[in-house]
């Protein structure tokens, strides 16, 4: 693999690179915005990409926000989207259980361990499920609760699915109600296996931190239905009718958004380095992992010219 392309300030390799892409595959977190603060000149690029007639699709590996809740953000934001232009990995993961995974009855429960945005997929999609944003389970563990779990009067017998997303109310409790359920042979599905989220400028512990603990104590690890998983790309292409050679994914982090595109087969991918990864980690030997974009960028909006 070659060197990737530096595109930053160079008007004749924007318009090459774009003409190469009918279709962009987006992630959020690091690309289009930090928080809630928009990185300049990204609402101008999403339109002028859409003037030209490209396909917008957002795939995001936080699994915190449904996508109705990302509408309400990227509406926030002052950037125009649909509701069907965003797949996160929250609605994969609900997509797998409900159309895929199948559970029968009533084995076919979920436990949460993650925020509303999972559950609010996972109902839409008619999956039962508990945990998740339960305020019984926020709360320190007492004595008798090790009792329960044990003898298994506190676990739901119908639970048949461990699904672990990023959870910012991660405790002993919780994880000890997860534990319980791997160990009577639940199936372990992750939304991401993210180390870090990128948030306020800098980095955060991610979903991965959180589902860590579990993989320790059983030994078992997740299926992730996030990226880099290509059973998501399945499922987006599938919704989104897409030629994976006129396709790009756009991200910031080497080992989920850039290995998604290229284990994908798409016909490019774009970093851009306003988030994780910066070009020291992919320049030259970059960091081992032999992921390297065909194609970086200081941030998205340079994409304007």
């Amino acid at each position: 693999m070659g060197e990737p392309r530096y595109l930053s300030g160079d008007q004749p390799a924007i318009e090459e690179f774009l003409a190469k892409f009918d279709t962009f595959l987006f992630d959020c977190d690091g690309v289009l915005w930090s928080g809630d603060h928009i990185f300049p000149r990204t609402a101008e690029t999403l339109e002028m990409l859409r003037s030209k007639g490209k396909q917008l699709v957002f795939v995001t590996n936080n699994s915190t926000k449904s996508r109705a809740d990302y509408k309400k953000k990227f509406d926030k934001l002052g950037v125009p989207v649909t509701v069907d232009e965003v797949f996160g990995s929250a609605y994969s993961a609900a997509v797998y259980i409900a159309r895929i995974l199948k559970l029968p009855a009533p084995k076919n429960k979920v436990f949460v361990l993650g925020e509303s945005g999972i559950e609010e997929e996972l109902r839409a999609e008619n999956v039962p499920f508990i945990g998740g944003t339960d305020a019984s389970l926020r709360r320190d563990i007492e004595p008798e609760d090790f009792t329960n779990i044990a003898d298994g009067s506190a676990l739901d017998p119908d639970v048949g699915i461990v699904l672990a997303g990023l959870d910012f109310h991660v405790n002993y409790l919780k994880l000890a109600h997860a534990f319980g359920y791997l160990k009577r042979g639940a199936t372990f599905l992750a939304t991401n296996t993210d180390s870090t989220l990128p948030m306020a400028h800098t980095l955060f512990p991610g979903a991965g931190s959180i589902e860590a603990p579990l993989v320790t104590a059983s030994g078992k690890s997740p299926l992730a239905l996030g990226k880099p998983s290509q059973a998501m790309m399945d499922a987006v292409e599938g919704k989104f009718k897409f030629d994976r050679s006129r396709t790009c994914m756009i991200g910031d982090r080497l080992n989920t958004d850039i290995r998604f595109g290229i284990e994908g087969q798409l016909g490019g991918t774009l970093a851009v380095l306003s988030g994780v990864n910066k070009k020291e980690d992919f320049l030259g030997e970059g960091d081992g992992t032999g992921v390297k974009p065909a194609f970086y960028a200081d941030k998205l909006g340079d994409l304007l010219g």
